[in-house]
């Protein structure tokens, strides 16, 4: 079957993450993102997509800080709530019901559901098509113990695929590399 150009990203299941911010005047922001990905080791850098009318862009042009919250299928049900339109200054974590925790690098709060976290401070942005690739040089990364097993346990992260659909129960399978 093939698909109109500008529907590609429904053929790739991406990890869901929620990127919390704060703006300048410390209001907690929330919303969740699918357009996301490692970029290098050394630096260690993390970017994903934001459209540049979102607070979260906003927050970050004032702080140069954000927190990736890799979201498990225990925060499916909040993506609703997260993903919503609220005025500038309403705090999506509190409308959602979920628990803030301090950071351990940067001003932003952790999601206290999230399994995994990845604190960063802002390396530098691209205006890329109609949204703002934001590039993070990462200074914290931690995940819930009974989510690693040397790597994540992709059966508890909750991947994206298009609109409200949604993937889990992933298995991991270890592939060998071809000798040189």
């Amino acid at each position: 079957m093939e698909l109109e150009a500008k529907k590609y990203y429904a053929l790739l299941a991406r990890p869901v993450v929620v990127i919390t911010t704060v703006s300048a005047e410390g209001k907690v922001n929330a919303a969740p993102f699918s357009f996301n990905t490692p970029i290098s080791f050394s630096p260690p850098l993390y970017g994903f997509s934001c459209n540049p009318k979102h607070d979260t862009w906003a927050n970050i042009q004032e702080t140069k800080e954000f927190v990736v919250n890799v979201a498990g299928i225990e925060l499916g049900d909040a993506m609703h709530i997260l993903e919503q339109k609220f005025p500038r200054g309403v705090n999506e974590l509190e409308k959602a019901g979920l628990e803030e925790v301090q950071s351990k690098t940067v001003k932003p709060p952790r999601v206290a559901k999230a399994i995994a976290w990845i604190e960063c401070k802002l390396h530098s942005s691209y205006e890329i098509g109609d949204h703002i690739w934001v590039v993070g040089e990462v200074s914290c990364a931690e995940v819930k113990d009974e989510c690693w097993d040397g790597v994540i346990d992709v059966s508890r992260v909750l991947l994206h695929i298009s609109g409200e659909f949604f993937a889990q129960e992933a298995k991991v399978t270890k592939y060998r590399r071809a000798k040189k």
